[in-house]
């Protein structure tokens, strides 16, 4: 290997242009900026900036937004509820808790909100412990008897 060898694989560093050091240097004065005007400013951002036509963050319509203090629930189908019955994951159907629920794992947390949803169904009697329930969840819940609020 010689030395004009050494960094040969390596990729170089292209070197910076030195800006504003005088007129002979080709960037001086005005540093490539051209003269006055909002570009050749410091700290120039001209983000949203369209040339004096409507910027499209004005022209499209602003609607809706999250609220802080909104209710997320988790949600449990009475179909998954039955599928864990089937497979005896759940000895005691009378009395399913937030507690065991977060324990195989439906819901994050025992703290969590929780909202059946109608979707499958049950064909045993279940006690749940929800905080809120669907329409077609309360009506396959009268069917079998099953659902209670605690």
């Amino acid at each position: 290997m010689k030395l004009n060898e050494l960094f040969a694989g390596l990729p170089k560093r292209r070197r910076l242009k030195v800006l504003g050091r005088g007129l002979g240097c080709g960037k001086g004065k005005t540093s490539g900026r051209g003269h006055k005007g909002q570009k050749a400013r410091s700290g120039c951002a001209v983000n949203g900036f369209e040339g004096g036509q409507q910027p499209i963050f004005t022209r499209l319509p602003k609607r809706g937004f999250r609220s802080m203090s909104r209710a997320r629930y988790e949600i449990v189908n009475i179909g998954a509820l039955q599928r864990l019955i089937s497979e005896k994951k759940i000895v005691d159907a009378s009395n399913i808790s937030k507690e065991l629920m977060a324990e195989l794992g439906m819901i994050p947390s025992p703290m969590s909100k929780v909202k059946i949803l109608g979707k499958g169904a049950l064909k045993a009697k279940v006690g749940i412990s929800y905080d809120a329930v669907s329409k077609a969840a309360w009506e396959e819940s009268l069917l079998t008897e099953g659902l209670s609020d605690s």
